[in-house]
């Protein structure tokens, strides 16, 4: 009786010099939604298995590999040292082979997985996914907008392959290039007085600011430089997303600090305007990092080339 064709990936070397891989796809695809779910049930339901054969996979897989891979804590199944090392490989390999089914097809079919900060996410992001979707329709993506903190958060535990930066923070185990430069602006309605010529450091100081709240990069950035070149400065309202405090400068209620990418569109319209005031300039680049634990898959590559030449839309 014939044995059935299977894909393997580590044995022994026997006698011919070949290596003979003993683990599946099979058992790596259950390993993976045991990893994501905490239970066999569950894992069993998200791939279609039943919990037997999902529970037997595990045990084959423990056993090939020679170590248990998940602790268990009541009736949760939680990664142990050694699956934690194991994971990004298995799904950087289920990646690889969902691209092998689609060989013949469109090679960039693959879902895209994209973490970022929220003035990328928000200003610069929907022009790129525009015309990357038009290139590529078969491509789902997406999008994650957090901190810089929660985007590294996604890479590590890979629910992103491509994550977007506004800061110079950096994370072991994290490969970050730089995309493009940008610089921080002070920003004010068409008509405020601070308009009226190169605004001076007393008018900046006792001005009415508007910030993005802690933790995203552009606030440290704009903090930073504010505080150390003025001093204290009034933060009158503090809010969650780059829109937001565009809407409040435009509004006249306030004055603000972003990246020239966040009130490009704004600044077009007329209906905010860039102060100019004696601080040096401060240059504010924008990164893209990816885990250097997992194999990035074409779609993951592709995009990133994508990225670097669609900046150049953007005047960078």
């Amino acid at each position: 009786m014939n044995r059935p064709t299977e894909f393997f990936m580590s044995a022994p070397r026997p006698r011919d010099g070949q290596r003979r891989l003993r683990i599946t796809l099979r058992q790596l695809e259950v390993f993976v939604a045991i990893a994501k779910e905490r239970s066999t049930p569950a894992a069993a339901d998200s791939v279609s298995r039943s919990q037997s054969a999902a529970s037997s996979a595990l045990v084959e897989l423990e056993a090939t590999m020679a170590t248990p891979l998940f602790d268990r804590r009541g009736r949760r199944l939680v990664l142990n040292e050694s699956g934690a090392r194991l994971l990004p490989a298995a799904v950087s390999l289920l990646e690889q082979a969902a691209e092998f089914e689609g060989v013949l097809e469109d090679y960039l079919c693959g879902p895209l997985k994209i973490a970022a900060t929220a003035s990328i996410a928000e200003y610069l992001l929907p022009e790129i996914l525009a015309q990357w979707r038009a290139k590529h329709p078969s491509s789902p993506v997406r999008v994650l907008v957090s901190s810089a903190t929660g985007v590294f958060d996604a890479l590590q535990n890979l629910q992103a392959d491509v994550g977007f930066l506004d800061n110079n923070q950096c994370r072991p185990g994290m490969n970050v290039a730089s995309w493009f430069g940008d610089q921080m602006v002070v920003v004010a309605a068409a008509g405020h007085p601070l308009l009226e010529g190169t605004a001076t450091m007393d008018a900046l100081r006792s001005a009415s600011w508007a910030m993005i709240e802690s933790g995203s990069g552009s606030r440290e950035a704009a903090e930073r430089w504010l505080v150390e070149h003025i001093g204290p400065i009034n933060i009158d309202f503090e809010v969650g997303a780059p829109q937001a405090v565009v809407a409040l400068v435009a509004s006249g209620a306030a004055v603000g600090c972003l990246p020239r990418h966040a009130v490009t569109r704004c600044l077009r319209s007329g209906d905010i305007r860039v102060v100019s005031t004696p601080l040096p300039p401060l240059e504010h680049g924008l990164k893209i990092a990816t885990n250097s634990a997992k194999r990035l898959a074409s779609t993951g590559h592709v995009f990133i080339a994508h990225c670097v030449s669609a900046k150049k839309s953007f005047g960078a």
